[in-house]
Formats: C-alpha cells, structure tokens, sequence
C-alpha cells in the first residue's frame, strides 16, 4: 500500500506531469480553480480585517486580525490538500501520479506567465499607448507615463519575479511538504499579492493589516528566489555571479531582486522601476529581441525543472527492490 505524503517517484512523476498539463492547457476554468476560490477567501476577509482608507489607524488590531484571517485561511488550505492526498493513499501509483498531477497544476503556473509578457511585447509593437495598457495587467501601479523601454522593463521584471512566484516556489515547497506544501505557499502568495501593501489600495488601508502576509511570503520565497536566480545564472553560463547579488539587495523586496538580477545580468540588460531601483545598471535597455531571449531563458528554466523530475523519477524507480 502506498503511503501519504508520496514517495519520490509518485511526487517526481506528478510534477511532470503538472508541468505538461500546464504547457498543454494552461489554467483551469476559474469556477474550478482553487486560487480564484482562496482569492475568494481573502477578498471576503480582507474587508473585515483591513480599515477604510482615511479612518483612524488601530496598529494591533489590524495586525492581529490580518494574522489570524490568513492563518485560519492557511490551515484550510494545508488541511483541504492533505485531505486530497490521503484519499490516494489505497490507490496504484500511476494513479496517483496522475491524480497528484491533476491537483498540483493550479498551484503553479508558467504557461499564463508567458503569454502574458508576449501579449505585452505584441501589444507595444502595436503602440506605447497599448503596451502600457497591457503591462498594467502585470504590474500595480500607474502606467500612464512609462516609457516604450520602462513598460518593457516592467514585463521582463513581472517575469523574472514570477518564475519564482508562479513555478519555482510551488514546486520546492511540493518537494519539502507535498501538495500540503505547494497549497499553503500559493496561498500565501496570493494573500500577499491581495494584502501585502503598504498604505491605500482599493480603498482600504493594508499598512497594518497586510504585514503578517507580506512578511510570511517574504519568509517562504526568500530559499526559491535565490534558488530561481541561480538557475538562471546557471544556464546564463554562471555569467556574472557576484554581480547577481550585489543587485539583489537594491529592490525593496528581499526576494524579488534575485531572479530579476539574475535574468538582468545574465541576458546584459538594465531592468528598473523608475525612482525605486535598477538593476545591473550598466546593461543597455532591453529590446523586443531581449523580450524573447529572456522568455526562452526562463523556459528553459522550466525544462531543467522537468528534466530534474524525469531524473529523480529514474533514481527512485531505480532504487526500488
């Protein structure tokens, strides 16, 4: 009988066949989607935990009500995903690969992510006017006076921060916890995404209410965003290295420099957001042929992901009596 959380070969072969789901079908209708339904959650929450923008400030109410709304979230999410797992647990293993699969998929997502950022390079060979219009889908905050050069930064940033975000976490955290694992990181990605800012959005205050979100993400991504940068030097032939990390500390995130660093340097591009950080500064300004470089780059970030699952599907396989 097979056992819960997975072997090796059952959670190797279920990223693969994630990943494959994934480039074949993109995501899921959003009626099914479990992200839409814990964004959902959070929408609902957030309006009770967060204050009206221009209200008098409660510092550790907000706090301690935005903390225990998203851990009340957490645990239904971990407990709803190990609940999953554990009914596979009688079934053959190619079933469960393939089950596993099926619900490792909208935990992750790399097709949406690529698509996105060539929708935005399409749109500005269009017109700035256009591209601005879509690199606002990616990006929150005002676009209306970036520059041909700045919304294309702002794409290959999205893009650079969300390999991280969108494949490489979930999938180290599915390797350290199982689908448990992948489930509350995507959660908390998706709450820091809704909670994690500092003052007014939407008409509410998150300054306080968003901090236990934006800090638990910061704390979950801070191992795969350094792991996400060194793929890509990695497969940038190590190409600068010690420059990664001297760009890394210059966003204002402790994470999201890495993987932005790491494509910047090793593509030689500068990538900035105007009055709050730039990277490899000595690069010149991306092109739409940079755009394309560093898609391919960040794909084949994903097949080494792949092919590391195919290796350790064989080993495990291998290994077995």
């Amino acid at each position: 009988m097979a056992q819960f959380p997975p072997d090796a070969a059952v959670q190797a072969g279920a990223v693969l066949v994630a990943l494959g789901l994934d480039v074949l079908f993109g995501e899921p209708p959003a009626k099914l989607h479990p992200v839409v339904a814990m964004g959902h959650y959070l929408g609902a929450v957030g309006r009770r935990v967060s204050r009206a923008a221009g209200t008098v400030p409660r510092p550790g109410t907000e706090f301690c009500l935005g903390a225990l709304g998203w851990c009340a979230g957490a645990a239904l999410v971990a407990a709803l995903a190990f609940a999953a797992g554990w009914t596979m647990e009688d079934l053959h293993p190619l079933a469960q690969i393939a089950l596993l699969g099926v619900l490792l998929k909208p935990m992750l997502s790399w097709r949406m992510l690529r698509d996105e950022v060539r929708a935005v390079e399409a749109a500005l060979a269009e017109s700035l006017a256009a591209g601005r219009q879509r690199v606002g889908w990616l990006v929150s905050r005002d676009v209306s006076a970036l520059s041909e050069t700045q919304v294309r930064e702002a794409a290959v940033s999205t893009l650079a921060e969300n390999l991280n975000d969108s494949v490489v976490a979930p999938l180290f955290w599915f390797a350290v916890a199982g689908l448990p694992g992948a489930a509350l990181y995507r959660f908390a990605n998706t709450a820091d995404a809704m909670w994690g800012y500092m003052g007014e959005r939407a008409g509410r205050d998150w300054t306080w209410a968003g901090k236990w979100a934006a800090r638990v993400d910061d704390a979950l991504s801070w191992l795969p965003a350094r792991l996400t940068a060194l793929l890509i030097a990695l497969l940038s032939a190590g190409r600068g290295w010690s420059t990664v990390v001297a760009n890394a500390g210059l966003t204002p995130s402790p994470n999201g420099g890495w993987p932005m660093g790491a494509l910047a340097v090793g593509l030689g591009i500068r990538l900035g957001k105007p009055g709050v950080y730039e990277l490899n500064s000595p690069g010149r300004a991306p092109l739409a042929a940079d755009t394309a470089m560093a898609l391919r780059r960040c794909a084949q970030v994903v097949a080494l992901l792949a092919l590391i699952a195919g290796g350790a599907l064989l080993l495990s396989l291998g290994a077995r009596p």
